[in-house]
């Protein structure tokens, strides 16, 4: 039967959940590598600009240099030379001395730190490109007599475009991250709804039987062949029990009220009642340092917890071992209760999906135990439950760390 209080859309979107994702992600990966080859190749095509115009800046350079002409030769300073107004570029001679610079920024008047400046840019520009030769010719036997050379690097456009596909999938994975993020977000605030309406209600439906039941007690307790009998005694502990697990449906959604209460007491209490319906194969033993030892809990919440994980612990024991339950008041105000079963034990590749709702390894179940069982202590107690340690066919510890308040 469909639950109509999840819509089939929200429902789709929950069972195709992996499929969402890996759409967001397949996308955000498609853009970043069209984006990283497409500016690369707009990276590529701007260096062999550049590359041919400090060649042609080079050529323009070794031929005002010459002697052997002397024709008008203003339009190559005007529009070669002096062209270049965005490329660093750094001439030295044979002896490795820098001889001039251009479109290197310099704030500074000092004749040492424009050195400094300029040998730092040089180290710069040698490691990047192989340098271009600017040759001097003898202009009676045309035999090169000097040779320079220009360094230089990127300029500030093309330095830009080698970033930018970076940066842009730096804010590409930051949209993916965040839609990963509202997508969870929304999902965990829809399945929340639906676990507080859920449990709502099953504490309505659950309301009419009960009224039934204990009516009907009533009148088997005016009844002399049953007024005395030790079955009315256990039908009302059950009845009781009912009403409870009434109350803890109906404070689920709810923020439920905190108090300072005996665990000690609390644990005895639901290990007493859970002893009289479980196999008498199983032996329960609570060890405590001290009789009272005060947490701060919502009781009726609290003994879900310890019947849950306890129950859990006889089936994976199939009804035959020992399950100890130990107490203990911890320092920075936190109390510790350690539950340990010698069951089947929990394999290393699973422990981390217990919690998780669905997951289950009985015939019949619905997984959802021990997802509730966090929920009232994580969020409901602010405390924590998680599996200690477990060994497969050895055994399972589950620890679960409550706040004591601080005297």
């Amino acid at each position: 039967m469909a639950n109509p209080l999840v819509s089939p859309e929200i429902l789709g979107i929950y069972q195709n959940k992996s499929r969402f994702q890996w759409i967001i992600l397949t996308t955000a990966v498609i853009i970043s590598v069209s984006t990283i080859y497409y500016t690369n190749v707009l990276v590529k095509q701007l260096k062999a600009r550049e590359q041919r115009q400090i060649e042609l800046f080079a050529k323009a350079l070794e031929y005002t240099i010459s002697e052997s002409y002397q024709q008008d030769i203003s339009f190559i300073t005007e529009e070669i030379l002096f062209e270049n107004n965005s490329i660093p570029t750094i001439l030295v001679n044979e002896n490795g001395e820098i001889v001039n610079q251009r479109n290197i920024d310099i704030d500074s008047t000092s004749q040492e730190r424009i050195d400094k400046v300029l040998e730092k840019e040089l180290e710069k520009m040698r490691s990047t490109y192989d340098p271009i030769e600017v040759n001097t010719f003898d202009p009676v036997t045309e035999e090169v007599y000097s040779t320079q050379l220009i360094y230089y690097r990127n300029s500030f456009l093309l330095t830009q475009l080698t970033y930018y596909p970076y940066v842009q999938l730096t804010v590409i994975a930051l949209f993916a991250f965040i839609a990963y993020l509202v997508f969870n977000y929304s999902k965990a605030a829809e399945q929340n709804r639906v676990w507080v309406g859920l449990a709502k209600e099953t504490a309505h439906q659950l309301g009419t039987p009960i009224s039934s039941l204990i009516a009907w007690m009533e009148y088997f307790k005016t009844d002399e062949t049953f007024k005395d009998s030790d079955v009315i005694a256990e039908l009302d502990k059950d009845i009781d029990k009912l009403k409870l697990i009434t109350e803890r449906f109906s404070n689920i959604g709810s923020v439920p009220i905190l108090n300072e209460e005996n665990v000690v007491e609390v644990v005895l209490n639901t290990v007493n009642y859970l002893r009289r319906r479980i196999s008498t194969k199983v032996a329960i033993e609570v060890d405590y340092m001290y009789d009272s030892i005060i947490a701060n809990i919502n009781t009726p919440l609290f003994e879900w917890v310890i019947e849950n994980i306890c129950k859990n612990a006889v089936d994976a024991m199939s009804g035959h071992g020992t399950l100890t339950i130990k107490i203990i008041e911890g320092s920075d105000w936190k109390v510790f209760v350690d539950i340990t079963d010698t069951g089947k034990g929990i394999p290393k590749s699973k422990i981390k999906q217990v919690f998780q709702a669905g997951f289950t390894t009985k015939k019949r179940g619905w997984g959802l135990g021990l997802t509730l069982t966090r929920r009232i202590i994580n969020i409901y107690h602010n405390g924590k439950i998680f599996v200690k340690n477990s060994e497969v066919d050895k055994g399972t510890t589950f620890r679960i760390i409550l706040n004591r308040k601080k005297r």
